[in-house]
């Protein structure tokens, strides 16, 4: 239902690749709206910043990564490590770290990199705290809007972003 709303308030500014909700405790009211054209985003990052929805502003910034639809379009796509092997890998390392050695085969190479597209992934989905500065995220093709209320549906941002 969120999902909607969103579609249907951020439609105006241009063509929606893909919207990503999370109602997991850490992402909750935080959503990434992917649009096709950079100036569709810039578009709606500045008319909808601050936007009172529900009492409290939207804060809306660019994505600090390009999403996987978009890097495919671009030719830059890189499979990214699954939140699984990531657990497992710092588990390991904390046991390293204690001393004691890991079971399981270690990564090196290809591994190490994709532990830094983990990384990277991990400030993307907002395991670190996103940066309240809009200048320090170059533009993208998507939008993270926070702040938004639990109650918040895609009616109601649909609605929203229609006017």
């Amino acid at each position: 239902e969120l999902k909607k709303s969103l579609y249907a308030i951020f439609s105006q500014f241009g063509q929606i690749l893909d919207i990503l909700v999370s109602r997991s405790l850490r992402m909750r009211g935080q959503a990434f709206v992917i649009f096709k054209e950079m100036s569709s985003a810039t578009n709606a990052l500045r008319s909808m910043q601050g936007f009172p929805f529900y009492d409290k502003p939207m804060r809306i910034q660019y994505a600090k990564t390009d999403s996987d639809i978009i890097a495919k379009m671009k030719g830059t796509f890189v499979e990214r490590e699954r939140d699984r092997d990531r657990d497992r890998e710092r588990k390991r390392d904390k046991r390293k770290a204690k001393g004691g050695e890991a079971p399981g085969p270690k990564k090196s190479g290809a591994g190490a990199q994709g532990a830094a597209q983990g990384a990277i992934w991990r400030r993307f989905w907002g395991f670190s705290p996103v940066s309240p500065q809009l200048s320090e995220n170059p533009p993208n093709h998507i939008l993270f809007l926070t702040n938004l209320p639990e109650e918040t549906n895609e009616l109601m941002l649909s609605m929203l972003f229609n006017q």
